[in-house]
C-alpha cells in the first residue's frame, strides 16, 4: 500500500471523530505546513480568512508552544480575540487541538463538534491518529539518482518520450521511476512531486 493510500485511510478514520470538521497542518516549517487537510465548512473558513484569525488563533499559538492535546474550553488556552466565540456562531462549539513533533517540524491539528465536548478516549484516539500521520509523512532526506534524473527531465519541460530517450530508458521505465518518486514524496501527481522535491531541496 502506498503512503498516500495509508494517509487517506487515516483521514477517513478521523472524519467520524470530528463531526464538524478538522484541520491538520503536517510538519510546519518556516510557518508553512508541508501538507494540510481540512474539512471545516466553507462559511467558517471564509469568515476565518476574512477576519485574519490565522494571526490571532489561540490553537496555533498553543500548538507552537506546547505538545500534547488540549480542549478549547481549557482555561490554559487564552483567547483574547474571542475566536472560539466566533467559531461557536458557526456551530463549532467544542473542540480539541493536538500538537506533536519538534519545533522545526511541528504538526498541529484541531477537531470540532457541536453537541458535546470530546471524551478522554476520543482525544486519545485522535492523538494517536495525528501522531501516526506525523510519522508517516516525515519528509524524505534523499531520492535515488534515477528518481532525481526522471523528475529533473519532466521539470525541465521534457515529455515522457523525450525524457526516456535522454536517459536511455524505455517510457515504461521512466513512468516507473516517476511513480516511485511520487510515492516517496507522498504526491498525487508528478507536478506535485517536483514541487515537493524542490521544497525539500532534493532537486
Amino acid at each position: 500500500m502506498s503512503i498516500q493510500s495509508r494517509i487517506d485511510l487515516k483521514l477517513k478514520e478521523l472524519g467520524p471523530l470530528a463531526p464538524l470538521g478538522f484541520f491538520i497542518g503536517l510538519h510546519i516549517r518556516f510557518t508553512s505546513p508541508l501538507m494540510t487537510f481540512q474539512t471545516y465548512d466553507k462559511a467558517w473558513l471564509d469568515h476565518y480568512t476574512e477576519n485574519g484569525f490565522v494571526l490571532r488563533d489561540p490553537m496555533t499559538a498553543w500548538g507552537f508552544s506546547s505538545t500534547g492535546a488540549i480542549r478549547w474550553d481549557d482555561p490554559r488556552l487564552p483567547d483574547p480575540f474571542h475566536l472560539f466565540r466566533e467559531a461557536a456562531k458557526f456551530g463549532l462549539k467544542f473542540g480539541v487541538t493536538i500538537s506533536c513533533g519538534p519545533i522545526k517540524s511541528r504538526t498541529i491539528a484541531s477537531f470540532s463538534r457541536g453537541d458535546r465536548n470530546f471524551t478522554d478516549n476520543e482525544i486519545a484516539r485522535l492523538r494517536a491518529l495525528v501522531y501516526e500521520l506525523h510519522d508517516m509523512t516525515e519528509p524524505p532526506t534523499e531520492l535515488t539518482k534515477a528518481q532525481v534524473e526522471a523528475l529533473k527531465c519532466i521539470a525541465g519541460g521534457d515529455r515522457h518520450a523525450a525524457a526516456a530517450a535522454k536517459l536511455g530508458i524505455s517510457e515504461s521505465a521512466l513512468k516507473a521511476r516517476l511513480i516511485s518518486a511520487r510515492d516517496r514524496l507522498m504526491a498525487r501527481t508528478t507536478a506535485e512531486a517536483i514541487q515537493r522535491a524542490k521544497d525539500y531541496r532534493l532537486l
